[in-house]
């Protein structure tokens, strides 16, 4: 196939080709007029299976010839004389091994690093070795470092970095993949030096990245019938700049600094580099255009010298648009549309782009048209049915089941799904409802029984409930074997449901992926040896995050949705490069916690620029496609993002080329984005709206409310339409699922502590003791409260203000003491047929006879002006009392009404009754009612609320938010 020379023989497609489609056309090129069984001869190496499989199709389309053996990278060498190297061990053991002694040197010195970034350390630590193996450097390289300058950093860095030493030299039965790979390609190298093979070698479409794949490169290249064909390869690169790239702290960025390496391992020069095919790229001005744009920073004064040689730079931009928007979301409908058009034209178009949040906005967009894109990447595992439903039942022995944890699961469609999911979904629906208005915060068997009272709901489905979420938190540690042998079980039984049938829990391709996670995870469980549940959670999040899907579902034929790598083996007519914004496409490089850049270089492990250089290659290479959109968002998160570097550089040089044309064509590319998106703007213009206005509903007299609570007069006077919500629509705040500490919880707390203490100390007053009092309130705080944090800062609160408390309650006690807690009262406004009811906490009587209404507050207690005129309880309740209205009293003189505050401090507000005397609260109810019973008073929103902060219940309801305050009401007659 190949003619003899002395020098290696190496072949290169330039960017903008389709590099497949290149390589299969040069091979049937070479091979016209010979015979039909020597293209079969040929061993075609690539480095991907995309790839293989692309060139298979490619193959397939014709014309009708036999196949060259097709085989990848990480097969080369596995014949059965070369096959003597022991299987690699499954990187899960080695992660799992490296977990257990991360673990054991954290409890050994805590200080060395947070527990909580185990897993994270092992990943790294697992990515150090896997580098070092690839690039063949071993641990006493990294230990003869010169670390003078970096003594702490390093000696806490040796301590994780030691653990690599055992993993590296553990003989040939306990190899790692990189390593396993790397001794079959040297034992292969050897062979071939002794025994050559005489068919035709063809690597292709690798750039020589990691170390191992170099050296089997560079021994392909040097095979007497042995050739690589290089992709992107920049054939416009001068000699001079080619030469600057030797140095990989300076260069390693650069996207041709790879092929640099690679000539000066082969004694090459640039210019003994040859095109693999006579034909050109797609567009060769552009390709000359971003080589000089991509030079690297010490000879970017090439621009000055090399710019005004360029040809006339509309022909190279004509098929570029550049697209800078406002936001991700217009930059995503905006790609969209794009991608639409394609679609109707029967254009075949790629969006290209490291950005997984991108990809996801753009397919969200072309679903309002029903496209369907061709995601190369699918969907993280963990983001799955399945992956989000094995997340979640490992989190019921990480933490203490609440209601919220119980709902999603039962909700979830993968649970119960074995047979009756209706009727599971009904009771789940119903077992909802009660945990919102009962609780409690945590179910348990007792609290799940009573609902099953309640709500008759079937036994086995409350049985099957009980068994299956109640009592899973298990706080200590367990082996690895056993949480996956219960998590398997658990999720099983979860999903199979209360009939007992099998559940589709491991169905589907998403099933059978996780499937596949969890026995990898039982077969290697021994090696984990023990942990606890939140460790076990997080590596199962970890594994589950690792894993993609793809849906089966037929996608479009013309649109994909590629990554980089993807770009690299796949062609298109249209390119649209998404996220071209620092820190996206170049990815920011990882934090490395070992090694910093001169030690990596000296070591001769690969640099982090090494990821930034290889996003630049793809980028040349995607940049040369006969047809490119270029896009980025100049805003993300309400802050402005850093353009690509290689978008910077590319429209620096067009601006500082007028001559060439290079302003006008910036501005054509920039014009023709801008098209784009006006018609995103445009398809986002949604019809004006107008503000709802400020309620003040009128509801039939007949359907207003005859019966209010003492508490609710304050809320007629501040917010009548919550009043109207709640008793003429009969609407009820839905309690929230996750029930925390709140304010009304500490307030029904605080007065039940408050009812025992002072009913008990009223028959042995040697028990109003602050020892008392502090032991009454611990044990209610235990019972009634199920979060410690909370019970230990409610009762620091109540240690704050005992002695005031006690103080003043001896000092009421000198004069009458509590004769009724918690009694009802109401009174009939007469002729108004109304009935104004409620409960009092707690009634004194003094020594002359006369009453003393207490109420307690855990807030802060209303003052005496506002009492008058908004908060007017306890004067309500002093009328009441004063015209017998309280459940076993007769009518009796109020002579104090006070409130006490328990707040975070002591403190008592007496209601102003000198002021506001029983008659004149009275009478003032009545007349407040009695406006409300006109067919013309309207019940307003938010009338004379105290503070514009204060929410209400049914806030949502009146729309507020497109009204304020200084809004006029707008009375609205219902019918």
């Amino acid at each position: 196939m190949f003619e003899p020379g002395t020098l290696p023989r190496v072949f290169a497609v330039p960017p903008g080709a389709d590099f497949p489609k290149f390589l299969v056309n040069g091979l049937h090129r070479r091979f016209e007029g010979q015979p039909p069984d020597a293209l079969a001869r040929v061993q075609l190496v690539v480095n991907t299976r995309r790839m293989a499989r692309r060139v298979r199709d490619l193959f397939d389309q014709g014309p009708a010839c036999l196949l060259p053996r097709l085989s990848l990278l990480t097969d080369l060498g596995e014949s059965a004389d070369l096959a003597q190297v022991p299987p690699a061990i499954p990187p899960l053991r080695r992660r799992l091994e490296l977990t257990q002694l991360i673990g054991k040197l954290l409890d050994q010195q805590p200080d060395l690093a947070a527990r909580s970034s185990l897993f994270d350390l092992s990943d790294s630590l697992a990515a150090l070795i896997d580098e070092m193996q690839g690039e063949g450097v071993s641990p006493d390289a990294i230990r003869q470092l010169d670390v003078s300058d970096m003594s702490g950093h390093w000696a806490r860095a040796q301590a994780f970095i030691g653990i690599a030493d055992q993993f590296m030299d553990s003989g040939a039965g306990a190899m790692d993949a990189q390593a396993r790979q790397r001794r079959v390609i040297e034992n292969l190298i050897a062979r071939w030096q002794v025994s050559p093979p005489t068919h035709p070698i063809i690597l292709a479409g690798s750039t020589g990245s990691r170390g191992t794949t170099l050296m089997l490169m560079q021994a392909v290249a040097r095979l007497p019938q042995g050739a690589l064909v290089l992709p992107g390869y920049d054939f416009d690169q001068p000699e001079h700049v080619w030469r600057n790239l030797d140095d990989a702290l300076s260069s390693e960025d650069h996207p041709q600094y790879r092929f640099r390496k690679l000539m000066l391992g082969l004694g090459l020069n640039p210019d003994q580099i040859l095109p693999w095919m006579p034909d050109q790229a797609p567009s060769p001005s552009r390709n000359k255009l971003i080589s000089l744009a991509l030079r690297p920073a010490p000879v970017t004064d090439a621009w000055m010298t090399e710019g005004p040689h360029l040809p006339v730079l509309n022909g190279a931009t004509k098929d570029v648009t550049l697209i800078e928007a406002s936001s991700p979301r217009a930059e995503a409908l905006a790609i969209a549309l794009r991608l639409r058009q394609a679609a109707e034209t029967g254009q075949t178009a790629a969006l290209i782009t490291p950005d997984r949040m991108l990809t996801r906005q753009v397919s969200a967009a072309l679903d309002r048209w029903n496209i369907l894109p061709d995601d190369s990447a699918g969907l993280p595992l963990q983001l799955s049915p399945p992956g989000r439903f094995l997340r979640h039942v490992a989190g019921l022995f990480a933490r203490r089941l609440d209601g919220e944890a119980l709902l999603t699961l039962l909700k979830h469609p993968l649970c119960h799904d074995g047979g009756d999911r209706g009727i599971h979904l009904l009771h789940s629906r119903d077992l909802e409802l009660d945990l919102r208005r009962h609780g409690p915060p945590f179910p348990d068997n007792t609290s799940l029984t009573a609902f099953a009272i309640r709500a008759e709901a079937p036994e086995a489905w409350v049985h099957w409930v009980t068994e299956s979420f109640c009592d899973k938190h298990s706080p200590g540690e367990q082996s690895l074997s056993d949480w996956v042998s219960r998590l398997r079980t658990l999720a099983e039984t979860i999903s199979a449901g209360a009939t007992g049938e099998t559940g589709t829990l491991w169905d589907k391709n998403a099933g059978q992926k996780a499937l596949a996670v969890i026995t990898a995870l039982e077969d290697e469980a021994h090696h984990g040896g023990t942990m606890t549940a939140h460790d076990f959670a997080d590596l199962l999040g970890a594994l589950l995050a690792g894993e993609e899907i793809r849906d089966r579902d037929a996608p479009h034929p013309h649109l994909m949705i590629w990554g980089t790598l993807e770009a690299r083996v796949q062609g298109a007519d249209l390119l649209i490069l998404g996220g071209l914004n620092e820190g996206s496409w170049p990815e920011a490089a990882a934090p490395d916690p070992w090694l910093n850049r001169q030690m990596r270089n000296a070591a001769g492990l690969l640099l982090p620029e090494r990821r930034i250089g290889l996003s630049a290659h793809d980028f040349q290479q995607a940049v040369g496609a006969p047809e490119v959109v270029l896009t980025r968002a100049i805003r993300s998160d309400d802050a402005e993002t850093v353009p690509s570097r290689w978008v910077n550089r590319l429209t620096n040089l067009l601006q500082g080329l007028p001559e060439q044309g290079g302003t006008d064509a910036l501005a054509a590319m920039r014009a023709r984005g801008r098209q784009w998106l006006d018609w995103a703007e445009t398809l986002e213009q949604a019809p004006r709206i107008d503000a709802a206005h400020r309620p003040s509903p009128r509801p039939p007299v007949s359907a207003r409310p005859r019966r209010l609570s003492v508490t609710e007069i304050k809320r007629l006077i501040r917010d009548p339409y919550a009043i109207y919500a709640r008793h003429v629509l009969r609407l009820k705040p839905l309690d929230s699922l996750v029930q925390a500490p709140d304010a009304l919880l500490r307030g029904i707390v605080i007065h039940e502590v408050m009812e025992h203490f002072v009913r008990d100390s009223v028959l042995d007053s040697s028990l109003l003791s602050r020892d008392n009092f502090l032991k009454r309130a611990e044990a209610l705080l235990m019972d009634h409260v199920a979060w410690p944090t909370a019970r230990k800062l409610w009762l620091a609160r109540l240690e704050r203000i005992t002695d005031s408390f006690l103080s003043a309650e001896i000092q009421r006690r000198s004069d009458g003491g509590p004769v009724a807690f918690e009694v009802g009262m109401n009174i009939a406004l007469a002729p108004l047929d109304f009935t104004i009811a409620g409960r009092a906490d707690r009634i004194d009587r003094s020594g002359q006879g006369a009453l003393r209404i207490i109420d307690y507050k855990t807030g802060t207690p209303p003052t005496e002006s506002q009492q008058a005129k908004f908060d007017k309880q306890l004067l309500i309740e002093a009328a009441i009392a004063e015209q017998g209205g309280i459940d076993g009293f007769d009518p009796l003189p109020v002579a104090q009404a006070i409130f006490i505050g328990m707040g975070g401090t002591y403190k008592e507000v007496p209601a102003p009754l000198q002021k506001e005397p029983a008659d004149k609260v009275l009478a003032e109810l009545k007349e407040l009612i009695s406006a409300y019973l006109e067919p013309d008073q309207g019940y307003s929103s938010r009338r004379m609320l105290h503070k514009d902060t204060d929410i209400g219940d049914y806030d949502h309801l009146a729309r507020f938010g497109e009204w304020d305050r200084s809004a006029e009401t707008q009375p609205e007659d219902l019918r």
